[in-house]
């Protein structure tokens, strides 16, 4: 197939992606599916992914570079300076240094159903290309993941990436694993291609561009004590969780709560906070309902519930702020870790997985 041409390239004359996610969202798969693209465009490709433990909710980095069939790509370091970049989950702003590196050359494609101004608003965005795509209503619509969705907006975007070549790419590594699941993963790389529209932003004064870093450790090969000592503080209790949900949440329903406590027992973060009551004219412990400051949308609780007082919802549809309960002893002014995304224990499978495959 004849080479297409890339629109920009940069001073190696590749043209770079990163995509900055959590685990479970399926960034590092998308990653693998955007390299396949560049067998059906002629071009030369390099992806590979960066992260952690491999658990659901920890953060996670893909990067991919394209090039002319005649340039040869020798740099393998991690992508600092994108032409697009994609954020798979909105929660990361703030938490992780996700827009590091993106110019006013960069393409930014978010899965958010808010307004661009306030997108832009939450990432602290210099300029560049805005897209704001509401990749998890449109999964949960087409039942397909938000991966799927965001790859076709992610090709829309890039400006050069067509749709049936994307699709194609898909129907050979997914389709054939899952075929049962390839009709609503077309349909969301279809919805997903359409929706993408982007918007230009020009320097206002009122972000500054945020040059990219490495992350940086207290320990290393030089200074770690000797012995069994794990610096990962993403499991404490005092780590917020926010951004390792994919857009579902337990909702509480207190009428119909029978205070039996199952829900903090299943619970791997013990978000649900408890306090002294009177439950059919007896003293009981009664449940106050989740600290969302902590859930990170496992829903497990939702499973264990013998009264279907937690059920599951979709959290962009209700405030789950507006009645929050957090807990009392983990309120301090700063979180000490709050900046390190999460390592703690998810199921291996999320909810909407089993369903669709």
């Amino acid at each position: 197939m004849q080479a297409i041409s890339l629109p920009q390239v940069n001073g190696y004359g590749y043209y770079e992606i990163r995509l900055e996610s959590i685990g479970g969202l399926g960034a590092n798969l998308s990653g693998k599916i955007l390299g396949e693209v560049s067998l059906r465009l002629g071009l030369n490709c390099s992806s590979f992914s960066s992260y952690g433990s491999e658990k659901r909710g920890s953060p996670v980095k893909a990067f991919v570079r394209y090039a002319a069939p005649e340039t040869p790509i020798r740099v393998n370091s991690p992508v600092e300076m994108p032409h697009l970049l994609g954020l798979f989950h909105e929660r990361l702003a703030g938490k992780l240094p996700v827009m590091a590196g993106a110019t006013e050359a960069t393409t930014v494609v978010v899965n958010s159903a808010q307004e661009p101004d306030a997108v832009r608003e939450m990432l602290r965005m210099h300029a560049g290309t805005l897209v704001c795509v509401d990749a998890q209503a449109i999964a949960a619509q087409a039942k397909t993941r938000v991966n799927m969705v965001m790859l076709g907006a992610l090709a829309k975007a890039s400006g050069f990436i067509p749709q049936d070549a994307l699709e194609h790419a898909v129907s050979e590594t997914l389709g054939v694993k899952y075929p049962q699941a390839l009709q609503g993963n077309l349909d969301g790389i279809r919805q997903g291609y359409e929706a993408a529209a982007g918007r230009k932003l020009e320097p206002d004064g009122r972000f500054p561009l945020v040059p990219y870093a490495e992350p940086q450790t207290h320990w290393g090969w030089k200074n770690a004590p000797i012995g069994g000592v794990v610096p990962v503080y993403g499991s404490t209790v005092k780590n917020d969780l926010t951004a390792s949900r994919e857009g579902y949440i337990p909702v509480f329903k207190r009428e119909t709560c029978i205070h039996c406590g199952m829900c903090d027992i299943t619970c791997p973060d013990m978000v649900f906070q408890f306090a002294r009551g009177e439950y059919k004219g007896k003293p009981r412990m009664m449940n106050q309902g989740p600290d969302y400051h902590h859930c990170k949308g496992c829903l497990r609780c939702c499973k264990i519930c013998p009264t279907d007082a937690l059920t599951t919802g979709n959290e962009r549809e209700h405030d789950i702020w507006a009645n929050h309960v957090r807990n009392r002893d983990l309120i301090v002014k700063q979180m000490q870790f709050e900046d390190a995304g999460t390592n703690s224990y998810m199921e291996s499978e999320s909810a909407t997985v089993n369903e669709l495959y």
